[in-house]
């Protein structure tokens, strides 16, 4: 089977993630999201195909979206993926998709519901 994983190397979740994936013995694309961040349509696409919103998919912890007050209920999807497609530090990750669907695996273990 074969996964891509939106990777931060320097988050431990990230690289627990990736560890699980190779363990199984996936044929792995890895995409180091910070350095070729994915298109505002293949991130929209992700979430969809992850039952999730944009709000969902932000790192909210990140003090850059307090500074840019995208915690603030009245803040669209919108403003949020805009903001993600300037600053790709606010993309949760790990997010990983393989034929069985995509997901966010936060903690690790998430990644086993589409294994």
């Amino acid at each position: 089977m074969k996964a891509t994983i939106y990777h931060n190397p320097m988050c431990g979740t990230s690289r627990k993630t990736l560890e699980i994936l190779r363990n199984e013995g996936l044929d792995v694309t890895v995409v180091e999201y910070l350095k070729a961040p994915p298109s505002r349509a293949e991130l929209l696409r992700l979430y969809d195909r992850a039952g999730m919103t944009p709000r969902e998919g932000l790192r909210a912890k990140e003090s850059l979206a307090h500074e840019l007050g995208l915690s603030e209920p009245g803040v669209t999807d919108e403003q949020i993926l805009d903001a993600m497609m300037q600053h790709p530090i606010l993309i949760q990750r790990p997010l990983v998709e393989t034929e069985k669907g995509a997901k966010l695996c936060r903690p690790q273990d998430e990644v086993r519901d589409i294994l």
